[in-house]
């Protein structure tokens, strides 16, 4: 799960495995697979560098997990 903030400020999180698509229209429109569309503040770039933490997060803790 990823935190985004809506257009009015408001925070709202998100499943990132869910997220389809990105697109900056100039706001940042995340497409997710079940077609639904949310118009948040973050930038591209911002959003994938939290879909990117939120896995290797995810990773780091299977690979803990597997050690026990």
């Amino acid at each position: 799960m990823i935190k985004l903030s809506r257009l009015n400020q408001t925070e709202l999180v998100v499943n990132a495995e869910l997220i389809e698509t990105i697109e900056s229209t100039p706001d940042s429109v995340v497409t997710l697979t079940t077609g639904k569309k949310l118009v948040v503040l973050e930038n591209t770039d911002e959003i994938i560098a939290k879909v990117i933490a939120y896995r290797l997060a995810c990773s780091c803790r299977n690979k803990a997990s597997e050690q026990l």
